[in-house]
């Protein structure tokens, strides 16, 4: 990938009149997809739970501050993806400020990366409320609003420890494993609206707020660490697709063509 959409001043245009909802989009991931797909053209719903400082650093009003004061467009939107009325009221919010949703970025997450042995149900459940029922609820709201604009595309960030069944398991592989299910699924049913669907999961480990706060204290070998704007640029090239072109896919993100 190349690093055109980082967010910076510039705006390419290749998403130019798009409207882009992004779930989780406070801090980490989120926050950097947000800015790339702003700085691609696309009109941005900075959505998350974070409206204050809290535990860990990062809020959906700084992350559109910094859209806008970039020469994008970006409004902040309280979204809680574990209720399906705070789902449904951002998503609303969104619609009447920049007419409709293109695409969706369902990125909101925590990590749990205990033992199954060791791992509190309270956690589990945690894990498969905001992981994989909060991708489901989002989804599920945005649909209707993709389909009325003729087409365009669903990303759900997922993580590349699916796949490692060789080191274990823990509830943040198995919930994050659920929505690639659901998003390959879904790809067949929204193939006749036009509508892409994709999952992106980083190529290498993305040391994110979150990856701090939930990671166990891990020490990542720096060749193992991916840089935040490969996430970005991936997300922008899938936001662009329809169900013309790439759909189907569980996408890594240092894989995808630049």
């Amino acid at each position: 990938m190349n690093g055109r959409a980082n967010g910076r001043p510039h705006v390419s245009g290749e998403l130019k009149g798009k409207v882009a909802f992004v779930a989780g989009a406070s801090r980490g991931i989120g926050r950097n997809i947000a800015r790339g797909l702003a700085g691609a053209g696309a009109a941005v719903a900075v959505a998350a739970r974070s409206e204050e400082e809290g535990r860990m650093p990062g809020t959906i009003h700084a992350v559109a501050e910094r859209i806008t004061s970039a020469g994008g467009r970006a409004l902040a939107v309280a979204c809680d993806v574990t209720s399906e009325a705070s789902v449904e009221a951002a998503v609303a919010a969104t619609v009447a400020e920049f007419g409709g949703i293109d695409i969706l970025i369902a990125n909101a997450g925590v990590m749990w990366l205990g033992p199954v042995e060791s791992t509190p149900l309270k956690r589990w459940q945690l894990c498969l409320d905001v992981n994989l029922t909060g991708v489901f609820l989002v989804t599920k709201a945005v649909v209707p609003h993709i389909r009325a604009r003729g087409g365009g595309s669903l990303v759900a960030v997922t993580t590349n420890g699916v796949g490692m069944t060789d080191r274990g398991a823990n509830a943040y592989w198995v919930s994050k494993a659920g929505v690639e299910r659901l998003y390959l699924g879904l790809a067949a049913t929204l193939k006749s609206d036009n509508i892409a669907v994709n999952c992106l999961a980083p190529s290498r480990v993305v040391v994110t707020e979150g990856w701090r706060a939930g990671g166990g204290g891990r020490e990542i070998p720096p060749e193992m660490i991916e840089p935040p704007e490969a996430m970005a640029d991936a997300a922008v090239l899938l936001a662009g697709q329809d169900a013309s072109g790439i759909t189907g896919t569980v996408q890594k993100s240092e894989s995808m063509p630049g």
